[in-house]
């Protein structure tokens, strides 16, 4: 069908319950399979729309690749995206839910450090005595390195976190982590805080379009208030 419209949300959590809330308030009633791991659904009385439930992550990705056209994710996880995949996404609008902060933490009993200055000392500090880079772990390279940079550090070396990234201070894979929160009591379970100038970014979900489909989805996006 020439008019089909793919429609990529999240897979699991609240971010899925709360995206199907958010098309249900625009009169956009979402129908499921019953079936547990069907990952598919449709739109009542829209034969021309078809939903997938996907990854968070993985909906930017088709979006940029062109096999969605319409997605709900995060603004972190666009922003983390390549230039060349970003540049072909748009931001149709915020929404009000999703929001979460990436941050710079460290463990509590670095007393010492507080400030992104005082990050960089440590790094120089580490490199001095013991011959290494502070070890950073992240699941956001790119923002992490960005901001950073900007920030004049530049004594450190990403280790990506493949879990959970509260740990790697403590086992002994990192010396602090950049995490995206949203109340921050992970980290104060997990012994970690947040620098007072360690906000790299504020992120929100979004509805966002695939650039080059913009002209053809124009019909459907104007369903939203």
């Amino acid at each position: 069908m020439s008019d089909l419209v793919t429609i990529g949300l999240p897979s699991k959590g609240r971010l899925k319950d709360k995206a199907i809330s958010f098309f249900d308030e625009n009169g956009l009633k979402i129908l499921r399979n019953k079936k547990e791991r069907n990952y598919f659904g449709a739109i009542e009385n829209k034969p021309n729309i078809k939903i997938i439930f996907l990854h968070a992550k993985e909906i930017i990705q088709r979006l940029g690749d062109g096999t969605l056209d319409i997605g709900v994710s995060g603004l972190d996880l666009l922003n983390e995206s390549d230039k060349n995949l970003r540049d072909k996404i748009g931001i149709k609008r915020k929404l009000d839910f999703g929001n979460a902060s990436l941050v710079i933490a460290v463990p509590d009993d670095w007393i010492d450090v507080q400030t992104i200055a005082d990050l960089e000392e440590v790094s120089f500090d580490i490199r001095a005595k013991k011959n290494r880079r502070l070890r950073v772990a992240t699941k956001y390279p790119n923002l992490t390195n960005d901001f950073l940079i900007s920030k004049g550090v530049t004594q450190y070396k990403i280790i990506p976190s493949l879990g959970a990234t509260e740990t790697y201070p403590f086992i002994g894979s990192s010396e602090i982590i950049t995490d995206i929160i949203s109340t921050g009591k992970t980290l104060a379970d997990n012994n970690l805080r947040v620098l007072k100038d360690g906000l790299i970014l504020g992120s929100t979900a979004c509805l966002f379009t695939a650039k080059k489909k913009a002209a053809k989805l124009q019909p459907f996006l104007n369903s939203f208030r």
